[in-house]
Parts: C-alpha cells; structure tokens; sequence
C-alpha cells in the first residue's frame, strides 16, 4: 500500500513529536506523517529519562536552547491549546548545583560562567563556605568552587511533555503511524520512499530522521554514517530516612554522580567506568553500581546518607554523539530532503520544544528564524570538526 505525505517523521518520542507539532503549526496545510516502532514509548529515552532541565552548559547555543525550552515548558498549558490534554508539567525549579573540586575544573566553571551570564542566565557561583551555609548536609571539604542555576532549571513531567505535543500534533492533523521502518530508498540526493515493517510504502517530500538511539541505524539504510550510539545509564531511586533538604537541588558531584529529589526519597546515578556502546536490548539496571561506586563517594559529600535503601533502578539509553557530545541537527549533507535531529547526548528532552520548531523553521521557510542552531549543523561530522559541550551530565 501506498501512502503519501509532504513529510515523513520516524521517531514519534519527544523529539519527532515536537517537530510534527512545529511543523503543523507553522504550516497547517502539511501532510505529515509521524511513525513510532514502539507507541507504548517504555523503552524509549523519553521515558526513561529524569526529566530535568538547566541552562548551566558551556556553549551559548545550548545556554539559548534550554531558555527556549524553560519557556515553552512554562506556557505548556497556552502552547498546546487545549484542556483536554494533560498541561501541568509539575515543573520544580529547584536549580542545578555544579561542584568543582580543582582549580582547572573551577577555571572550567568560571567560563562557563561568564557565557551563561551573557545568554541572560542568572547563575551563580560560591565558595566552598558559601555552599556550606547554604546547604549544611553537604561536606564541602574539597569544593573549590560550586556553581548555582536558582531560575529556569529543575525537573518536570516528562510523558506529559510528550501526551500534550502528539496530542496537540493529532488535533492539527498530523497521522500517527505505529510502525517501523525497515528500509530507505535512496535514488541520488533524495530519499524516494520508506519501507515499513507492515508493508506500507510511504513517499514524502521530506524525512526527518528522529530515531533516538536508531539513528545511526536508520541513516546506513540511505548508506549513510552517523557517529550516534546507546549509552546505558542506571538511575536509582533510594530513601534515606536522615536526611531531608526541602528544596534541595539537582546536585552533579565532580566525584562522578547526581543526586536530586523525588517526592520524600532521592534519584541517583553515575557515569560507569566502562561506558561504551550498549546492547540496544539491555535495559537491565547495572544493580552493582550503588553499592560500588556511588554510595560510598554518597556518604562522603553528606554524611547522613549513612542509612540508605535502594527502593528501585531503571536503565535507559542516552543517544550519544561520540563526536562531541552535542545535538546533530539539520540538512543531512549530499541528500536534499533528508533532515536530522539526533545524538542529544542526555539532554534531548530539554531541548526538544527548540529543536522541533529549529527543524520545522528549516523545512518550512528554508532557514532559522528563532533560534540559529548552524553550529550543531550535520556538516562538522563529514569535516570531523566537533563542536564540543563541556558540560555533559
């Protein structure tokens, strides 16, 4: 069977279903077709994520990127447009605390600094004293410095980001197909039609490729590379009954872990020693990684997490761009209706309302016109030149 569509969006997670919403919006007259492999989402970095937001990055790009999204999710309820919709986010602005412990990793944080402040951030950075009259549970023997996000960062309600974009993407028109590609027909700078595992065949006038972590899977079937893989990350849920913070924030230790809130327990997880591709299948917890390696640097930055229960671990899947860590977003080199929106890296929920309405901006009037997202432009993949976030978490 044959279907036809102005454009063709695979991946229908956060980041297809802002572009299906942008487009639509933008120009409502749009044949657009959004396919998702797996609707129940349980698998996808969507849902799996932790859902937080900041805009304490290291390039101005990125810094503009979540201040778009800080707003979007702020004015969710009049954004979508309808009651019917779930609209509260529940966003908790409870900020983003960064601790540096050397002087090159404080240097690192004062420039950082300096481009938040230029973006309009209102970051602030303290001293080791600072931090401890501020937050006392914290041992802050070996702060150098600490840096503090106090307005538009936190965390907020993840699949309701995502129910209210494809819901309001549905209203507009958009076709939500449960499928999955199989193939891509490539006849010289163009992509002629999409092989679904149904048996469909979909012509469009456009792809965008908003595969997740399938990204670089989908791309070799138009005999493309892209240097997108899964990254596994374990996060725990644990309570620790001595200690209670209210308004605590989301903490990223330099001894290599995060810690946050959740209702009355706390959310943590680490990078693990041996990160590297993982097995698209596994979403097992690596159970392992509390007790040998985070609890113990843990207790050392707040002592009152000496009594601790893990309540439970989920894994999910980061999709990383070995490149330089940042998103890969726009026209894909050498092929003319082929677009991209990958390798976020773990920050791709955050930066999704932007990134849909960069696409659909570029799709639609031929270029950027709210935000200009050319550094994280495909073209520096072919050219090997990274564009390197520093503040990856």
């Amino acid at each position: 069977m044959q279907q036809v569509y102005d454009i063709a969006i695979v991946g229908g997670a956060v980041m297809g279903a802002s572009a299906a919403y942008w487009l639509s919006r933008l120009d409502p007259g749009l044949r657009i077709a959004l396919i998702e492999a797996e609707p129940s989402f349980h698998r996808s970095s969507t849902a799996l994520s932790v859902a937080s937001i900041r805009q304490q990055f290291s390039t101005p790009i990125n810094v503009k990127i979540s201040q778009y999204g800080f707003d979007f999710i702020s004015n969710f309820p009049a954004e979508i447009g309808s009651a019917a919709d779930p609209c509260d986010l529940g966003f908790q602005e409870n900020g983003y605390l960064f601790l540096a412990g050397s002087d090159a990793a404080a240097s690192a944080m004062r420039a950082a600094h300096a481009v938040q402040h230029a973006q309009g951030a209102q970051t602030q950075l303290w001293s080791g004293a600072e931090l401890a009259a501020r937050f006392a549970h914290l041992d802050t023997s070996d702060v150098v410095l600490a840096s503090f996000g106090p307005h538009g960062e936190g965390w907020f309600d993840n699949m309701g980001l995502l129910a209210g974009l494809r819901g309001a993407a549905r209203r507009a028109g958009v076709t939500c197909l449960s499928d999955r590609v199989t193939g891509m027909v490539r006849q010289g700078d163009r992509i002629t039609a999409l092989g679904l595992a149904s048996g469909a065949r979909i012509t469009a006038g456009a792809v965008i490729n908003a595969a997740g972590t399938s990204a670089a899977q989908l791309m070799r079937m138009a005999d493309e590379d892209m240097p997108v893989e899964p990254r596994k990350r374990t996060v725990f849920v644990i309570d620790a009954p001595n200690v209670r913070v209210p308004g605590a924030p989301l903490m990223v230790d330099h001894r290599g872990f995060y810690l946050r809130p959740e209702g009355p327990h706390w959310i943590t997880a680490t990078v693990p020693e041996s990160d590297g591709p993982a097995d698209p299948q596994d979403f097992e917890p690596d159970w392992h990684l509390f007790e040998d390696v985070i609890w113990e640097q843990l207790y050392a930055r707040a002592p009152g997490f000496d009594a601790v229960k893990v309540l439970r671990a989920w894994a999910g899947h980061y999709a990383f761009n070995t490149l330089d860590q940042n998103a890969i977003v726009g026209r894909w080199p050498g092929l003319a209706n082929l677009y991209v929106m990958n390798g976020f890296s773990g920050h791709g929920l955050q930066q999704a309302p932007a990134m849909g309405r960069g696409i659909a901006e570029l799709i639609v009037h031929g270029g950027y016109r709210s935000l200009d997202l050319s550094d994280l432009g495909p073209e520096r993949i072919a050219q090997n030149r990274p564009f390197l976030e520093k503040a990856v978490v």
